[in-house]
């Protein structure tokens, strides 16, 4: 796999059917499949009359590649059934956005897409929601082995607010929202979660659905919500961050600790706020850039597009969300 920068992907697709090129050369290496059967038989091309371009309905012209199914006999591209599917947007500019959303540590907000690739905000928006999906990664197998366990609180700092929107100054009474991290120590893997409250109940609930419990330790801080799932599990270890003990025999939550750093400077520096509702998609977006974070850029976009398939998103459901 060449290494490819901005500039090497410029230069390689700079015509839209070159972008389906080059998106057909990284998801079909062997050959055109079929989104709708899954075959992988020798498919039909169907060349336009002009051998580059066809209309569409409205009358645009359009460079999509479309092939026909040797045994459905339906009619599919590239982008048919994947986050791109029915998106007015050139694949050019799709190509990019992923990339760049791949690439950048820090991400990249809509605004910034809108200006650079003189679209609609909306549209970037929208964009960038339906990479997030691409995201997720979809049925994880359970993490093993030694498990780091922390929980964070995003949200602005309650004396910056007005007034009349701070929270009680009491202590552990806030309005920010709780996300839970758990993060694979050998593999480097994370896993983040909104809850509604960290208690003993939300913490067993998110990592039972994510740690193999009797093959795992679990690594925490001394929060006592922790200790009742720490028992279920093979081992589990603490450090005391009230006596000022941070690591102790290679026992520490500075994996979790390293993550939100870069997860709140990310979300406060680009986005600047990020709704309750749509958190859980920025998390996906992160977790995806720090799990792959010892890959390249070139790798981790190609991976990124190995997920873009057998996902669609539409608007309304992206903005209820």
């Amino acid at each position: 796999m060449d290494k490819i920068t901005v500039t090497q992907l410029a230069n390689k697709i700079q015509t839209e059917a070159e972008a389906y090129l080059f998106m057909e050369s990284i998801r079909w290496p062997n050959g055109p499949v079929c989104p709708h059967c899954g075959s992988i038989a020798p498919h039909y091309f169907l060349k336009p009359a002009n051998s580059e371009s066809r209309k569409t309905r409205t009358g645009a012209m359009s460079y999509r590649r479309v092939w026909k199914c040797k045994d459905c006999r339906k009619q599919f591209s590239v982008i048919t059934g994947t986050v791109m599917h029915g998106s007015k947007a050139s694949l050019r500019i799709w190509l990019f956005v992923i990339f760049e959303m791949a690439a950048n540590k820090n991400g990249i907000a809509a605004y910034e897409i809108q200006r650079k690739y003189g679209i609609a905000n909306r549209t970037a928006w929208f964009m960038c929601h339906r990479v997030r999906e691409a995201m997720v990664r979809t049925n994880p197998s359970k993490m093993l082995g030694v498990v780091v366990a922390d929980e964070t609180w995003i949200g602005g700092e309650p004396r910056w607010r007005h007034a009349d929107r701070r929270v009680g100054a009491k202590q552990g009474k806030t309005d920010k929202t709780p996300v839970v991290s758990l993060i694979d120590a050998a593999t480097g893997e994370v896993r983040s979660q909104v809850v509604a409250k960290v208690t003993g109940k939300t913490l067993r609930k998110v990592i039972r659905e994510n740690v193999e419990l009797a093959q795992s330790t679990l690594h925490t801080d001394s929060a006592q919500a922790y200790k009742g799932i720490g028992a279920e599990m093979a081992g589990h270890e603490s450090v005391d961050h009230n006596i000022g003990e941070y690591v102790r025999q290679g026992i520490s939550t500075n994996k979790a600790e390293n993550y939100f750093s870069q997860l709140k400077r990310s979300l406060d520096g680009t986005h600047h706020h990020v709704s309750v509702e749509h958190l859980p998609h920025y998390l996906s977006e992160f977790d995806f850039r720090y799990s792959n974070r010892k890959l390249t850029d070139t790798q981790r976009m190609y991976r990124l597009m190995g997920r873009v398939g057998g996902r669609r998103l539409s608007y309304k459901l992206s903005a209820m969300n």
